[in-house]
């Protein structure tokens, strides 16, 4: 199948009750340039259920520089526990050292994490999705009601396409829950990263995560001097576009 041929509403409705490995398959038998996204986090779910459906799974993961040592183990982790040939994205170093020399190592705490996410994970991956045809996400509605309460399973990534190159984009636990997916977890027993067990939900650099309080939701552990419904890196800016709309 070909982007041009791809009738991506239309087949964002007729998944939509489909299982994550549905929906997986299909889109790993859809495309041959397509790659999972794996964050070190609970999305390590895909990664277990996407080489169970094709052994030759690409799988790319962005290092900011700016990782917990819990999660750098991780990656390794889940590389050997699976055989993977794990990709992993790098940032440009001189424009790292740019923004460091002219802002120091901490100015998201004062301007807001937009440009240091740019330039640390979304260029990075910008240029890696310009090579693919599709891409697959661990984003679920249910991360943060602000701005992923509306994503499909499957997408045009408005974030990463242009007019030259469309990008699809499956989002296969979108209606999963928390709870859903450690279960899946739990019961085949897959890795996780062990941040997990101190209170970290959901996990991203180091200066920009934190354990989350009983009863606060998952997401007020990322950029919580920020507005909640600001909180996207960047990677998916299309859900505040959605959110905005809504």
């Amino acid at each position: 199948m070909t982007n041009a041929t791809f009738n991506i509403k239309q087949l964002a409705v007729q998944y939509d009750t489909k299982g994550p490995e549905e929906i997986l398959r299909f889109a790993l038998n859809s495309f041959e340039r397509i790659a999972v996204s794996f964050s070190g986090a609970e999305d390590v779910v895909l990664v277990d259920m996407a080489t169970k459906i094709k052994k030759s799974v690409h799988v790319l993961s962005l290092d900011t520089g700016r990782l917990h040592p819990e999660t750098y183990r991780f990656l390794e982790q889940v590389r050997e526990h699976y055989g993977l040939a794990l990709e992993v994205l790098s940032p440009d170093p001189a424009a790292v050292e740019a923004l460091v020399r002219k802002k120091g190592l901490f100015s998201f705490y004062k301007d807001g994490h937009k440009e240091c996410c740019g330039i640390r994970k979304v260029e990075p991956l910008r240029r890696r999705l310009n090579t693919l045809d599709a891409w697959i996400t661990g984003q679920r509605k249910d991360q943060s009601p602000g701005t992923r309460a509306a994503i499909p399973v499957v997408e045009e990534d408005r974030a990463f396409s242009s007019a030259e190159h469309r990008l699809v984009k499956f989002n296969p636990l979108a209606n999963w829950t928390s709870d859903q997916v450690w279960q899946y977890i739990r019961a085949n027993d897959v890795p996780f990263n062990e941040l997990h067990a101190k209170g970290y939900i959901s996990i991203g650099c180091e200066p920009c995560t934190r354990p989350v309080l009983p009863g606060e939701h998952e997401r007020a552990g990322r950029w919580w001097w920020e507005e909640e419904t600001l909180k996207e890196c960047g990677l998916h800016s299309g859900n505040l576009t959605k959110a905005a709309n809504e």
